[in-house]
């Protein structure tokens, strides 16, 4: 399960080290982590981070085809999910050490920053290919982040993007070697530690407002 560490100024939220797929008590612990992150008071920031081969595989669909009657409500907790991270009010850089898919590469583009592994691992969003449709909200968040191409590209054809042609995409914003991304996301976010606060919460909510207002649409989330 997700846990929640403290170096100095930055948070280091560890999703796992399995598939680290969004089970609802895997929602939980990662909605509770960013209560506390972001009740907490002065200079700070976050990573998000894993270990093993995956930082995140997305939607737990093997718990979904036994709840297939909560899949609205599911849906809703995985919108939720991304638009608190798209507007937390600390800087989030996204620490992609392994295969990033589906709801998981969303994830990652709802966080500020994004350092991948550069010899190994792929960014990818495979619904095209799984014949399951991005949520309105989904898209809206995938727009936001990516330029018009990237996302065409990415969200069309399911092409899984390895580091360095993700740091051309501009899908991420670092390319390094397997034991660098971590502490490279930490010292990222470590030198933006001092814009955490109301004004960075206010400025992401106005800058992102399209998708957050679709991500929490209680009444059509599925569009």
């Amino acid at each position: 399960m997700p846990t929640l560490d403290r170096q100095d100024d930055v948070f280091i939220l560890d999703i796992g080290d399995g598939e680290n797929r969004f089970h609802p008590d895997w929602l939980t612990a990662v909605g509770e982590a960013l209560d506390e992150v972001e009740k907490a008071d002065g200079a700070r920031a976050m990573v998000t981070a894993a270990t093993g081969k995956f930082f995140s595989n997305g939607l737990d669909l093997e718990w979904l085809s036994g709840h297939a009657d909560q899949y609205q409500e599911y849906v809703l907790g995985v919108h939720e999910l991304l638009a608190r991270t798209l507007s937390l009010p600390v800087v989030t850089v996204a620490a992609l050490q392994g295969h990033t898919f589906a709801a998981g590469a969303m994830f990652s583009l709802a966080h500020d920053f994004r350092v991948m592994r550069a010899d190994r691992g792929f960014w990818c969003l495979p619904e095209a290919d799984i014949n399951i449709p991005f949520t309105p909200g989904m898209s809206a968040l995938i727009q936001a982040r990516l330029t018009p191409q990237t996302a065409h590209e990415a969200m069309t054809t399911a092409r899984r993007f390895g580091g360095h042609d993700a740091l051309a995409a501009g899908v991420v914003d670092r390319a390094v070697e397997e034991d660098a991304v971590r502490p490279t996301a930490v010292e990222l976010a470590r030198s933006l530690t001092s814009k955490a606060g109301d004004t960075l919460g206010t400025i992401k909510s106005r800058m992102y407002a399209p998708a957050l207002g679709l991500l929490r649409d209680r009444e059509n989330p599925l569009g």
